[in-house]
């Protein structure tokens, strides 16, 4: 069956792209306890702070205090373990939508000397002729105050050239190399011919100097047919970015439709495949491609089928968890697009790729939206909720 509406489109993405809705699970206090796979045994599950609406990413500073991306246009601050009640000032107006506007944060490398915030936002432009909305995704930049509270000299360094009439910004992650280059996935878009247009931003990986500049080995510096910025091509819409400590490869998260999330390993140049292949369905159920797999383009490390709408995601390196060493965590929002599934998934690698996964937290109903270390080594989960919560695992000894 096909489908021509926008509209029908836009309310088929909303399902796993939406902040949460009001008939949500409540939470609850905790903290809870659950069992895990042997040899990692119990692991005990506490609220950190709750009331903070549809997070999309956080950074924890030098100091211990967390920085926390509200999808509504707010930066928000937990200092000493509370939720300070005055958001931090400085970010730009966001244009809401259905996905809102404020996504990743990110430090930068030598933040303790020159206290640089980055932050991706959907930006509002001039709407065409018979349109009443129009935006994109850029990447500001700002500098946070001694007291945390503002955040001073902000400016966008970059505005993606991924401009639509469709509400929402569909996801933006933020990440540093090891080189001190940052980088930055673009917005997706229900279209079927930007992701693989080497002119447009959209459905891409992109790469900065930390000034917003373009640095000179990107792959397609000096190529007229393709945008300076571009790092990859053909992803759909990646949530999550993070760098395998054994190997040093950028690894990333990418929605797929109805089906067919993937992690995928970021090669310099390379071409994902998107939307000419995919493993994943349409939202109506039927195919979208007749063969998953197409030469020149890059398989994924790691797919699901059925969805579980992938998030945020970290390798952990810490000390309290030594049987969890190496291990990649990925935050989902929903498991088959069923409200109320949402939960981590834990997975191991040998040296031939995948052998196990684990599901974790799934009893609490909450759809997560970013998983990272904290300095303390311990397990940070961030939930997309509109009354959210900061939650951390510990080791039950």
């Amino acid at each position: 069956m096909q489908h021509s509406s926008r509209s029908f489109w836009f309310l088929a993405l909303l399902v796993v792209f939406m902040p949460a809705q009001a008939q949500q699970n409540a939470l609850g206090q905790g903290p809870w306890t659950f069992d895990t796979y042997a040899p990692a045994g119990k692991i005990k599950v506490s609220v950190v702070v709750s009331g903070i609406k549809n997070a999309f990413g956080m950074a924890f500073l030098p100091g211990g205090d967390i920085l926390v991306a509200e999808a509504g246009g707010t930066l928000r601050l937990i200092r000493g373990g509370k939720l300070e009640a005055n958001a931090v000032t400085g970010i730009p107006q966001v244009a809401k939508g259905a996905t809102a506007g404020l996504m990743d944060v990110v430090l930068h490398p030598d933040f303790v000397h020159n206290r640089l915030v980055y932050f991706t936002y959907v930006k509002a432009g001039t709407p065409p002729k018979g349109e009443d909305y129009y935006s994109t995704m850029a990447l500001g930049r700002g500098r946070l105050n001694e007291t945390e509270t503002a955040l001073a000299e902000v400016k966008d360094l970059f505005v993606a050239d991924a401009w639509s009439s469709v509400k929402g910004g569909f996801g933006s992650r933020l990440r540093f190399a090891p080189d001190g280059k940052l980088f930055m996935s673009s917005p997706f878009r229900r279209d079927p011919v930007n992701p693989q247009n080497p002119h447009s931003d959209i459905s891409k990986m992109l790469r900065f100097n930390d000034d917003g500049s373009i640095p000179t080995d990107n792959p397609f510096v000096g190529n007229p047919e393709y945008l300076p910025e571009i790092w990859s091509i053909g992803h759909r819409a990646i949530e999550g970015i993070a760098y395998n400590p054994l190997t040093g490869e950028l690894w990333a998260s990418e929605h797929g439709p109805q089906g067919g999330d993937e992690i995928n390993i970021i090669r310099k140049g390379g071409n994902y495949g998107w939307p000419l292949v995919t493993f994943g369905r349409d939202y109506d159920g039927s195919r979208l491609v007749k063969v998953p797999v197409k030469e020149g383009m890059l398989l994924p490390e790691v797919f699901w089928v059925p969805s579980i709408a992938t998030t945020g995601m970290m390798f952990y390196t810490g000390q309290r968890f030594p049987q969890w060493k190496n291990n990649l965590f990925v935050g989902g929002l929903m498991r088959g697009r069923i409200p109320g599934t949402g939960h981590i998934e834990r997975i191991e690698f040998n040296s031939d790729g995948e052998q196990k996964r684990e599901s974790l937290l799934e009893d609490l109903h909450q759809r997560v939206r970013d998983v990272q270390q904290g300095p303390d080594g311990l397990i940070y989960v961030l939930t997309e909720e509109k009354n959210g919560a900061l939650l951390v695992i510990e080791p039950v000894q």
